[in-house]
């Protein structure tokens, strides 16, 4: 399926935070690691990629815990790429304060905010903040209803069961558009999809592992529900992890070390299957990693983004910690090289079939994305 048409082509990259290391191997203190985020997302721009997002994490590896502050500093270093999260967990969020906050991103930025809404994964922050992991799914589908009627920018009556009435209240500040741009990050959930539609908001698939081509049953999903909602098209865009370098081999190389170790602690906390090399170079070659040269990643990202109609593409950069000299040459890669040939494809109209899965590892179908 080609990409819809009236959207442009958007690509971006976005970082979960992770701790990384420095030249000679030592970890960052949070407070540096903070600080070289803001770098890499000036980098991003410099590299001229179109969207810079940070998501939500409260943990020792990934201390991100407020993404909107650092996306403030990175907009007060930039003046043209877009801004935002990668994702907002919202159930564990007041979506008042989350509406706000990226209000005034938006402000700051002179219009370049947005927001990816999510339930999260990663558990941590619903004992943080006092939430019961039995109410999952109605925190998420109250504030994600409250969060639509915020979008509107004009005074919301709300009531729920998990957070105090709004009376007819407005919420302010206001943006200059009058629209927030927000998109739902879905893992696998035809539910999440059709949530998403019935809002209005932009479809973000993530995927961390398995045939992206799966997916396209979703787009199709989102595509019948939003017209159902009464509609027009909206945007759908993919999230996935990667690694840019000069050759396959040294991406590849460069990239395993972490993955594996990621992997198997995946593996001990949430029940992944075993980990293998053999595996890794299958998700590379026909999965949903995106570890290359710059000509066989952008070859991969126009291959998967025709078949699912998308018309974005987010580079998950970084896994663990990795050197943040790799992060930055991953990101300058991605920009100039990857970047450039992605949006030539669309241009040119060229199309490709996308590859078939092959061998025992294609039955491999989770997302494994931080996402709702």
């Amino acid at each position: 399926m080609e990409a819809e048409a009236s959207f442009p082509v958007v690509i971006g990259v976005d970082s979960f935070g992770d701790v990384t290391k420095d030249a000679a191997g030592r970890p960052h203190g949070h407070p540096e690691n903070l600080r070289t985020l803001v770098e890499e997302g000036v980098a991003a721009e410099r590299a001229g990629l179109d969207f810079f997002g940070l998501g939500e994490h409260h943990i020792e590896e990934m201390p991100l815990s407020a993404p909107d502050l650092v996306l403030t500093a990175v907009a007060a270093r930039t003046s043209r790429i877009r801004l935002g999260s990668a994702v907002t967990v919202l159930s564990s969020d007041d979506p008042v304060r989350v509406f706000q906050r990226y209000a005034t991103l938006d402000a700051l930025s002179q219009g370049r905010a947005e927001v990816i809404l999510g339930r999260g994964s990663s558990k941590e922050s619903f004992p943080l903040f006092g939430f019961d992991l039995a109410d999952y799914e109605r925190l998420f589908e109250e504030r994600l209803e409250l969060f639509a009627a915020l979008r509107t920018e004009r005074p919301v009556t709300w009531s729920g069961t998990t957070r105090a009435a709004l009376p007819g209240l407005q919420v302010f500040p206001r943006t200059a558009s009058g629209a927030l741009p927000t998109w739902v990050g879905v893992g696998g959930s035809p539910a999440s999809v059709v949530r998403a539609a019935r809002y209005g908001f932009n479809l973000m698939l993530g995927a961390i592992g398995g045939n992206p081509a799966r997916l396209a049953r979703l787009t199709e999903l989102f595509r019948r529900s939003t017209a159902e909602a009464g509609y027009g098209p909206r945007p759908i865009g993919l999230h996935s992890p990667g690694h840019v370098a000069a050759t396959d081999e040294q991406a590849s190389e460069e990239y395993w070390p972490y993955y594996e170790s990621f992997m198997l602690e995946a593996r001990r906390e949430r029940g992944f299957p075993p980990i293998t090399r053999a595996y890794y170079e299958h998700e590379r070659a026909y999965g949903s990693l995106y570890v290359g040269s710059p000509a066989t990643v952008a070859r991969r990202i126009v291959r998967t983004m025709r078949v699912l109609g998308a018309t974005r593409f987010d580079l998950k950069y970084g896994m663990g910690p990795m050197p943040h000299a790799h992060l930055m040459e991953n990101i300058r890669l991605f920009g100039t090289e990857v970047a450039p040939r992605v949006r030539a494809e669309f241009a040119s109209g060229a199309t490709r079939q996308p590859d078939a899965p092959t061998g025992a590892d294609s039955r491999t179908a989770d997302s494994r994305t931080a996402d709702s």
